[in-house]
């Protein structure tokens, strides 16, 4: 029998206190902070691997990562309160779970919900800055959900990809839903796929706000999408409006039957 046994965690973050999920070499990240939780709690150091990653400003109401632990430590309600015990205020384990055997966070995902959020109205709540993208102007939903339209299905999105450092060599993705919804001041964007590219959500809504502005219309998301890239979106949605939502997975591979 194996010394460890995988735990499987839901977390949510506030994405202004942290430099990204990513571990970095100066600390400060979601993962840096999880991996030091762990590590105390142990005493070994640990290896917490997220779904994906997101970047700095970027909010989570559901991460879904893993960790090898020690078998028999912790029941999962123990551990839920001992690492969140030792945690900086801004981030929470929401849910522990035994995973099941070989569970993997980022390959066993199906798929992915990410929320943006715009406040559209002549003057900013503050009780939502660093929460929501700001744009007094205002934004013509009709248009904006005529573009979203044209992004659902699979499709080249590498004019809605950003450059990460290294060359993304399959740019085609499936979107199965891109939801628009109002109310008051607050409109939402809901985007479901199997996957998403590096920045892809924010080039997607800063791309459809442009539209819902008036500066540009379907003709301009079509050509991009059929450029294969040699076009780019320039309109890139500030981070603090994004959310990652929800992980997918196919239940039988996403906790253990006794978790």
């Amino acid at each position: 029998m194996s010394a460890t046994e995988r735990l499987k965690l839901i977390i949510a973050y506030d994405g202004r206190h942290f430099r990204g999920w990513q571990s970095q070499a100066a600390g400060g990240s979601v993962q840096d902070h999880l991996q030091s939780a762990f590590a105390k709690l142990t005493g070994s150091p640990a290896c917490v691997q997220a779904s994906g990653r997101t970047d700095s400003g970027v909010h989570a109401l559901g991460q879904v990562a893993h960790v090898d632990v020690p078998r028999g430590t912790r029941a999962p309600a123990a551990w839920l309160t001992a690492i969140n015990a030792n945690l900086p205020a801004g981030v929470r384990v929401l849910r522990v779970t035994r995973a099941a055997p070989g569970f993997h966070s980022r390959r066993d995902a199906l798929g992915k919900r990410y929320v943006y959020r715009i406040w559209n109205g002549p003057c900013h709540h503050p009780l939502e800055i660093g929460r929501v993208w700001y744009v007094a102007r205002p934004l013509d939903l009709t248009a904006m959900r005529a573009a979203a339209a044209l992004l659902v299905g699979r499709h080249d999105f590498a004019a809605f990809a950003a450059n990460r450092g290294k060359i993304e060599h399959n740019t085609v993705r499936t979107i199965t839903k891109i939801a628009i919804t109002r109310r008051g001041p607050l409109i939402t964007l809901r985007f479901e796929g199997e996957g998403f590219l590096y920045k892809m959500v924010r080039l997607l809504t800063g791309t459809i706000a442009r539209v819902g502005e008036g500066k540009a219309d379907a003709g301009f998301v079509r050509e991009l999408l059929a450029s294969g890239g040699r076009k780019k979106s320039q309109f890139t949605a500030p981070p603090e409006g994004l959310y990652l939502d929800r992980v997918f997975y196919p239940r039988k591979k996403s906790t253990a039957a006794s978790a």
